[in-house]
């Protein structure tokens, strides 16, 4: 499946999301359109992750998990700043509802899946706790600087930051992301590749099947192509989605939750094929990477978007949130330390995935 690095669909469908672009920008849609806009959108996010993937495989691990999480969270965070720009007070706590949805996805959706698939495969999913502890411990400060302190400052009235204590969480968030990838690629390297049972680092076989510059070159060019797709795509189903939403019956919250799981649902796949290649650790690398990366990134852009962006802004989690969150911590924390997970571990992330999409949808 390397081999053949760059399949036709990968290649024809961003050009056609382009072009899907182009004829519905600044135009209002009718449903029958929405729905062709929408499967365009699905299509680029998947032919975006792909190549990702393709010029992961070229520069190799750690690197390629970390390519492909900061390729999703450019999409997540486009994604963002169009809906807040066209909606106005309605979109306050948009960035909150989705960095927070991404943490549970990721933390619990995606880390239960690939826990479960290694278990499955292995009877015991086998990790390095050292550089997944990092991980997780990096999300769960991340997560509290910029989610749940703002619900108990009182600079600002309700759940909001002061313009300085959005500017300090926006500088620690992209400092901390931007050390914890220092770590990750250049200090301590080895804590974040597959490991046999016996806890040595296995390397895997990847670098003869590598694609060559040219393809990775090709990838990278379409891996642009179709992020722009996606955010301009976004901006045309965006009234749509809410509309959808708020006919159904459900909380306005639940479009954050929408948005999350559209593009994190390609990588997801690639977290549980890791597992299944018996690279359970690169998985785990895509699934906190990401979370890290959804904070990490998110945040400054947002704090940097308040300057043109009109209304409140609104950060801080509810209780219920805040205690699904503290427990995903404790959850973690619990699974990582041994370094090697059962399906019972995969079992309980996966039922806090379960309570999360029941009360977002039931709050």
């Amino acid at each position: 499946m390397i081999a053949a690095l760059t399949t036709k669909w990968t290649m024809y469908v961003p050009i056609l999301a382009a072009l899907v672009l182009v004829l519905s920008w600044g135009r209002s849609v009718p449903g029958l359109i929405v729905a062709l806009v929408s499967v365009a959108l699905v299509g680029a996010v998947l032919a975006a992750v792909y190549h990702a993937e393709v010029v992961a495989h070229r520069v190799g691990e750690p690197y390629g998990s970390l390519v492909l999480a900061v390729a999703v969270t450019v999409i997540e965070v486009a994604l963002i700043v169009t809906m807040m720009i066209s909606g106005g007070d309605k979109a306050a706590s948009l960035a909150r509802d989705t960095v927070f949805a991404a943490v549970m996805i990721t933390c619990n959706g995606i880390f239960g899946l690939v826990l479960l698939v290694g278990a499955l495969r292995r009877r015991v999913a086998v990790f390095n706790a050292e550089g997944t502890g990092a991980a997780l411990a990096t999300v769960a400060t991340l997560a509290t600087l910029s989610l749940v302190l703002p619900t108990f400052t009182t600079s600002a009235p309700g759940p909001e930051f002061s313009s300085a204590q959005l500017t300090f969480a926006a500088v620690a968030s992209l400092a901390l992301y931007g050390l914890f990838v220092m770590v990750q690629t250049v200090r301590h390297p080895d804590d974040f590749l597959p490991v046999e049972d016996g806890g040595a680092v296995d390397d895997g076989d990847t670098a003869g099947h590598a694609p060559s510059n040219r393809a990775a070159l090709i990838s990278l060019g379409m891996l642009v192509l179709a992020l722009v797709c996606v955010v301009g795509l976004a901006k045309v189903v965006s009234p749509a989605l809410e509309s959808a939403i708020a006919s159904a019956g459900l909380p306005p919250s639940a479009v954050g939750v929408v948005i999350a799981m559209l593009v994190l649902l390609p990588e997801t796949i690639a977290a549980v094929n890791s597992a299944r290649r018996n690279q359970v650790q690169i998985g785990l690398n895509l699934a906190l990477g990401s979370a890290m990366a959804s904070i990490g990134l998110t945040i400054p852009v947002i704090a940097i978007a308040t300057i043109w962006l009109s209304g409140p802004l609104v950060l801080g989690l509810g209780a219920t949130q805040m205690v699904l969150l503290a427990l995903t911590v404790v959850v973690g924390t619990l699974t990582i330390v041994p370094g090697r997970a059962t399906l019972l571990h995969s079992g309980v992330h996966l039922a806090l995935f379960a309570a999360f999409v029941f009360l977002a949808a039931s709050p």
